[in-house]
């Protein structure tokens, strides 16, 4: 059977700050011109390749993240009793989200949007009777909704699927891993990857556009499930993880160039490209958005694994605060956006106030979350952990992933 660590400390930080991270890309969000459930009156243009330094790789690197801490659960307790606890982590947590974190962001949405003027009493109302006026043309807001918490959904289906294939395979998932494992040397741990989400991304993009709604989102699918299975097969195969630290300089240089080839195609005049080049400069693109992607993760695992592969206080009290900040930070930055509106900040102040605002808030309420025995559950904090726990006082390990 092939040997891991029971523990990777640098993968809880990689963790952590790709939550972090993920505060600031929504609080972007609010600033672009993409579509998102409330705008600035300032939304531009300016900010897109900022945001573009994260999008292509923060959510593929937290699935297989995910995929290791899962894999690493499933090989200290079981498949059955993973299973369970799990489900019970990820569903309740969704569940609660869905009827009391999320209905917010649906309500100012609509407000925003087309001119809602009842109250919130009448909107949940309607948010549970799965209404589907709220439209705009043909784009109507499905009710109810879970909008961020997607990734929760997500990762309970990956997880089930990942019990049942250890189930099936038992001793066999190990020399399948070390199979992987043994492929993804030198060159071959960038190319391999790379021409899997390429082959994915190019075959079912189109076909298949993003919806978040799990069961029609195949392109993700075949995105977010590949991550999620290759982290389960890396945490069997530990020396992967030296791997990756010694080409994270290779990573960033990669992921660096990525972003500067990308930035610039998006920012070509349509009429610049002849129709001839339009599809095969796609397609080359998006070669490029996978490599950049890639090359990322291979960045952020190899400089984790090199500078912050050790267990703190800080480290266990995160670990476990940033999934209840997870749950409640995208709520909080919609309501926070609507009611500062008025005051018609300059851009860059308004979204420093929604950056601080957020943390302290979410941070004020994972702490509550913490310490009460009814609330933990409901944001995904195991029954019976304390808050000794957390501090730093109980030297017991927090689950390495959400």
């Amino acid at each position: 059977m092939t040997s891991s660590p029971t523990r990777l400390w640098f993968l809880d930080w990689v963790r952590i700050l790709a939550f972090f991270v993920l505060i600031l890309y929504h609080v972007g969000m609010y600033y672009v011109t993409w579509d998102w459930h409330v705008k600035s009156p300032f939304a531009s243009h300016a900010i897109e390749p900022l945001m573009l330094l994260s999008s292509p790789w923060r959510l593929g690197l937290l699935f297989l993240v995910s995929g290791v801490a899962s894999s690493l659960m499933l090989a200290k307790i079981g498949a059955g009793r993973f299973l369970r606890q799990r489900s019970a982590r990820l569903l309740l947590p969704l569940i609660f989200g869905m009827l009391v974190i999320v209905p917010p962001q649906a309500y100012f949405e609509v407000v925003e949007k087309v001119a809602y003027q009842g109250g919130y009493a009448d909107f949940m109302q309607l948010y549970l009777g799965r209404y589907r006026g709220f439209c705009r043309g043909t784009d109507c807001l499905i009710m109810p909704t879970w909008n961020h918490l997607w990734f929760v959904a997500y990762l309970w289906v990956y997880t089930l699927l990942l019990g049942g294939l250890v189930m099936a395979l038992g001793a066999r998932f190990d020399r399948l891993a070390a199979r992987v494992g043994a492929l993804l040397a030198g060159w071959k741990i960038i190319v391999l990857p790379v021409a899997v989400l390429s082959i994915a991304r190019m075959a079912l993009m189109s076909r298949f556009p993003t919806t978040h709604a799990l069961v029609d989102d195949w392109f993700n699918h075949a995105t977010y499930l590949f991550l999620f299975l290759l982290g389960a097969m890396l945490a069997r195969t530990p020396q992967c993880w030296p791997r990756l630290e010694a080409l994270r300089w290779h990573g960033l240089g990669m992921a660096a160039a990525g972003w500067a080839a990308l930035t610039i195609y998006y920012a070509l005049p349509d009429d610049l490209v002849s129709a001839q080049l339009v599809e095969p400069l796609m397609h080359a693109q998006r070669i490029v958005y996978c490599l950049f992607a890639w090359s990322a993760i291979v960045a952020v695992l190899g400089f984790a694994h090199r500078h912050l592969n050790r267990d703190s206080a800080n480290r266990r009290y995160l670990a476990q605060a940033v999934f209840p900040v997870y749950i409640v930070h995208q709520t909080l930055i919609v309501v926070i956006a609507h009611a500062i509106q008025p005051a018609r900040l300059a851009p860059p102040i308004e979204a420093l106030v929604l950056i601080v605002l957020t943390l302290c808030l979410s941070f004020g309420i994972a702490d509550i979350v913490r310490r009460s025995r009814v609330l933990g559950p409901l944001f995904g904090i195991a029954p019976g952990t304390s808050a000794h726990a957390v501090a730093g006082t109980d030297r017991q390990p927090a689950p390495a992933t959400a």
